[in-house]
């Protein structure tokens, strides 16, 4: 009865988790690669494009929030051996941190790709992501640690449920998460004068996470297909 219950709590908490069927139609061949660039070649192209997707996304975040801190720090991670990544974080003092790794700034086929990602990760922090992810977590520890406590169980039990419902919560709309930031990423970049469809063509060269049960993001093809609508919507 007691593990009944911890079950039907993870299943309600990770059903947040659930996306909308991807797209049947695939994302358009976005042609051959290009071979990656230089390390100064990558810096320089870095340079610029961050010089104009700062500014607009700088904008956007003034224009949507209230009391948010929206002066963004754009810098390469300076790990030379990091995996190709890119992520939003906030400095001790609150303010905004985009980090590029080296090696996707010498990956991403053009200047458009470049930018859509770093505009993506913006957008995080425009729509609060990391902080409603955190709530999320924060609630999911509770609900399940009050479950487990109900159910009897002892306190490592609950300890444990607490931990698992921390993981659970912190995974709640994470894929929605990632569809928003999209969203808003694909305005961020148009505005800043890129391409954001030829952009979100690097959904269609790394790899896809598919639709996984508890996974972060969405697939792929759901990804671009929400770029493309948003296009629609801003008649791109």
């Amino acid at each position: 009865m007691k593990r009944t219950v911890l079950v039907l709590a993870i299943l309600m908490l990770a059903g947040c988790v659930s996306t909308n069927p991807p797209p049947s139609a695939p994302i358009p061949n976005p042609g051959r690669a290009s071979a990656p660039v230089s390390s100064q070649q990558a810096q320089i192209r870095f340079r610029q494009v961050a010089s104009r997707i700062e500014p607009a996304a700088e904008r956007e975040c003034r224009r949507r929030t209230a009391g948010v801190n929206c002066d963004f720090l754009i810098r390469i991670d300076p790990n030379k051996k990091a995996p190709s990544n890119a992520y939003q974080s906030l400095s001790k003092s609150g303010r905004p941190v985009i980090t590029m790794t080296q090696a996707l700034t010498r990956n991403v086929n053009n200047t458009d790709e470049l930018a859509f990602v770093m505009a993506h990760e913006a957008a995080h922090h425009i729509q609060g992501h990391l902080a409603r992810r955190a709530q999320n977590a924060a609630a999911g520890a509770v609900i399940l640690a009050s479950l487990a406590t109900i159910a009897g169980t002892g306190p490592n039990d609950i300890a444990a449920a607490q931990d698992l419902g921390a993981f659970v919560g912190g995974r709640s709309y994470s894929k929605n998460f990632e569809l928003e930031a999209d969203q808003l990423g694909t305005v961020i970049a148009h505005k800043a004068g890129y391409d954001p469809l030829k952009g979100a063509l690097y959904f269609a060269r790394v790899p896809d996470p598919g639709d996984r049960f508890l996974g972060t993001h969405p697939p792929n093809a759901q990804r671009y297909h929400a770029v493309q609508a948003t296009m629609t919507q801003i008649g791109g």
